[in-house]
């Protein structure tokens, strides 16, 4: 490190430009919702964990309404090894009863929920730990899938449990934090009209929150930096028909199709944009929102 007068001035100046560089970002999203899918490694490392919090709170700072959505697969498994329970799986699907529902819950309203909300206070902001049920914010329903057995060509319909989707979405507790100036933490847990708890796969959760908050952005932070093409190259922008042309011709596959649904699904509700970026970059939030070139691939009608 160099203390000479000169190289100090000529850092600090660069770090203006940033800032200065960054203020019609800034402006774009001023009052704007923008909701943060928040999960995979990025959430398992205190480094970034503290990256993502520190994001949040410059967000909150600089007139954005953050809103947090988590998942916790993980850690959601490896709480139910340590208490010896047992997932069954039909068609590669887990299957939720009423055991795993309660570790579900523990686990995401519990244990992460709070950890989250502990890093963004820790950075100065101010957040609260909230899931479906709060308020009756989300209303699930229960969830079904249908899977073809691959040598008979029988369809079967599988019951997955109390693994739901979001049904009906109520604004009006998020509206309510918003004005107190709060960041909201939200577990994809939610009760059904039956009165069962259901768990709720976190992108579409967040999906369905960011729809009812007329969201200008939904992030999801994932383990991969976007949407690659047939060369393994960053796609930075795709339209709803792009999307469904590259599903089609097998250039998006795997796991990525669901994301990508997800994200359609989205702007079908009335988000303005859907980025999918790389949660493993540091400070991918704010690359993605108050710079030129973005950190992954949005998504747009």
């Amino acid at each position: 490190m160099t203390n000479n007068p000169a190289d100090l001035l000529a850092k600090s100046a660069n770090r203006a430009k940033t800032i200065s560089e960054a203020l019609p970002y800034m402006q774009r999203y001023d009052g704007q919702s923008v909701v943060v899918k928040y999960g995979g490694h990025a959430m398992g490392d205190a480094d970034l964990g503290q990256a993502f919090a520190r994001d949040i709170v410059l967000l909150k700072q600089s007139g954005v309404k953050p809103v947090v959505v988590h998942g916790g697969g993980p850690q959601i498994k490896e709480m139910l090894e340590r208490l010896g329970i047992q997932s069954e799986f039909k068609g590669g699907l887990r299957v939720t009863d009423a055991r795993t529902v309660e570790v579900v819950e523990m686990v995401l309203a519990g244990s992460i929920n709070k950890q989250i909300v502990r890093n963004i206070n820790a950075e100065g902001g101010r957040a609260i730990g909230l899931c479906g049920k709060d308020g009756n914010m989300v209303i699930a329903e229960k969830l079904t899938r249908t899977i073809r057995d691959p040598d008979s060509k029988i369809e079967e319909v599988v019951d997955l449990g109390f693994v739901g989707d979001p049904k009906k979405v109520d604004r009006s507790v998020l509206d309510i934090v918003a004005k107190d100036a709060l960041i909201p933490v939200i577990a994809p847990v939610a009760p059904g009209d039956d009165g069962q708890t259901y768990n709720i796969n976190a992108d579409t959760f967040a999906g369905a929150i960011a729809g009812a908050v007329d969201a200008k952005r939904l992030l999801f932070l994932t383990d991969v930096p976007g949407v690659l093409n047939k060369d393994g190259k960053l796609m930075k922008h795709l339209t709803i028909k792009q999307a469904h042309d590259l599903i089609a011709d097998g250039t998006i596959s795997g796991g990525m199709i669901p994301k990508v649904e997800t994200c359609i699904d989205a702007l079908n509700q009335g988000v303005e944009g859907v980025v999918i970026l790389d949660g493993k970059v540091p400070h991918a939030v704010l690359l993605e929102l108050f710079t030129e070139g973005g950190a992954g691939t949005l998504l747009t009608h």
